[in-house]
């Protein structure tokens, strides 16, 4: 049974340490071999000296908005599916919706979006687009820097283009496309090397 809470932009703390990586793409590496991460892009939605919290960008699931939320259906971005937004509390959902003045106060603008409210309402206020995770990645207090320093991940910029992409499934290849240098190679990184 999912459950879902709404977060109101006023309870995320903004506790800034140097750097922060909210706002930022994990780009799992090829020797992560973590299942719960191959070839997965996530966006960090906060960071501090707490913690940090990013959702899967790149995993859509079977689950459709139409039945799993009928009423917000129409506002959904396309693709209009729920996305496994990390192996964390499956069953907790995020919604998050885009503007076209980018005025949230979430990671790149993006809005929390409260799916016990009046989708009409939702839109009135600007929002034109909402996508719903399950799940979450999750990391304790210095675990994420810890990882990034054992080279576990490439950290590059993100765009609200990804998070609310309209094709999931060729996220990866676009994103480290975008990269040049060495990571643009790594977009055509076979997903068994074995067998090339």
């Amino acid at each position: 049974m999912l459950r879902y809470r709404h977060v109101n932009e006023a309870e995320i703390p903004f506790v800034h340490m140097a750097p922060s990586l909210s706002g930022r793409i994990l780009i799992a590496k090829p020797e992560l071999h973590d299942l719960n991460f191959d070839a997965t892009l996530t966006l960090i939605l906060e960071h501090s000296d707490e913690g940090a919290l990013g959702l899967v960008l790149n995993r859509p699931s079977e689950l459709t908005m139409a039945d799993a939320f009928p009423e917000w259906d129409e506002l959904s971005a396309n693709p209009g599916v729920v996305f496994a937004g990390g192996p964390v509390d499956r069953d907790a959902l995020i919604a998050l919706g885009r503007s076209d003045d980018g005025d949230g106060l979430l990671a790149l603008g993006a809005h929390s979006v409260d799916l016990d409210a009046q989708p009409a309402l939702v839109a009135a206020d600007g929002v034109s687009g909402v996508r719903v995770f399950a799940g979450y990645a999750g990391w304790a207090a210095g675990q994420l820097e810890g990882e990034i320093a054992n080279h576990s991940w490439w950290v590059v910029d993100a765009f609200i283009d990804d998070l609310f992409t309209t094709d999931p499934d060729r996220l990866w290849a676009k994103v480290l496309h975008r990269q040049g240098g060495e990571l643009q190679w790594y977009a055509h990184f076979p997903p068994d090397p074995s067998l090339n």
